[in-house]
């Protein structure tokens, strides 16, 4: 069986047969968020040729990687789309573009999601920062043995959601006029939708925000000493708090009609020079 090492050896020798220069900063794209970031400078190459095992498809997720220059001299590595641990992905597979972005160079990323709101009078695309999470999946990327390089065995997660960059995107969010709120993000594995009684308990614990992704992302990149940010799509209000029925059309429908604030958001955020300060 091979390794995560391993694995990530053949996404490297990828990458440096392409001959792209090393990128600073990532982002991912969530459902329905595959917004236009800038002209690529070179052409996007499928999230497949990098991979090595299969790739599978989600609709919303365009599956594709392109290399970005917003200012001269920052490159930035742009997923769009990315590997859900419900897909039958294992805990590794899944975090497997983000740890090749921090191989590569990648001192922070950004990543954004869709997700339920467990407030009821939230409404659908409104945008709301993450400052912290709770890893509900059930896994962890960094179970098993891994490389002493990639980082401490026991991280700290206090700050899994950097102050600083999440400060970036909110100064830039009120510059902008883009409202933007915080919440807490739960992660579950899915790909079900939450009960009533599960959007319950999630409230308990303090929760406001839920969805499928981003955590095991996370916990990858900040191992690898990355710094996070994440951004939230509310898609709908959690199951239990309307009496509408859930479904992934829902999720698409608001990145769609939310793409009119994130891309400018991210555009100006990848182009501002206090990025780098950030990192």
């Amino acid at each position: 069986m091979r390794t995560p090492e391993q694995d990530l050896e053949h996404g490297l020798a990828v990458y440096r047969k392409l001959g792209w220069p090393a990128p600073s900063v990532a982002v991912v794209a969530g459902s329905g968020l595959g917004v236009e970031l800038g002209t690529p400078i070179a052409p996007p190459e499928p999230l497949a040729h990098f991979l090595p095992f299969e790739a599978h498809a989600v609709e919303g997720h365009a599956h594709r990687v392109e290399l970005l220059e917003p200012v001269p001299g920052r490159f930035v590595l742009y997923l769009r789309g990315r590997l859900h641990y419900y897909q039958g992905y294992d805990p590794h597979q899944t975090v497997y573009p983000v740890r090749l972005a921090g191989l590569l160079g990648v001192r922070a990323l950004i990543l954004t999601n869709a997700a339920g709101c467990l407030d009821p009078k939230a409404r659908p695309g409104e945008l709301r920062l993450i400052v912290d999470h709770l890893n509900l999946t059930g896994t962890n990327p960094l179970r098993g043995e891994l490389p002493a390089a990639w980082g401490p065995r026991f991280p700290d997660m206090t700050d899994a959601y950097d102050p600083a960059l999440t400060r970036l995107l909110a100064d830039t969010g009120a510059r902008l006029g883009v409202p933007l709120g915080r919440g807490v993000y739960a992660g579950l594995a899915g790909p079900s939708y939450e009960t009533p009684a599960e959007v319950r308990m999630l409230d308990a614990l303090g929760a406001t925000l839920v969805g499928m992704s981003t955590v095991l992302e996370v916990i990858a990149a900040r191992h690898l000493d990355v710094r996070c940010a994440g951004l939230s799509l509310v898609t709908n209000v959690a199951a239990g708090l309307t009496d509408a029925a859930l479904t992934h059309q829902e999720v698409l429908d608001a990145g769609q009609a939310a793409a009119r604030h994130v891309e400018p958001l991210l555009q100006a955020v990848l182009a501002d020079p206090a990025l780098t300060l950030a990192q």
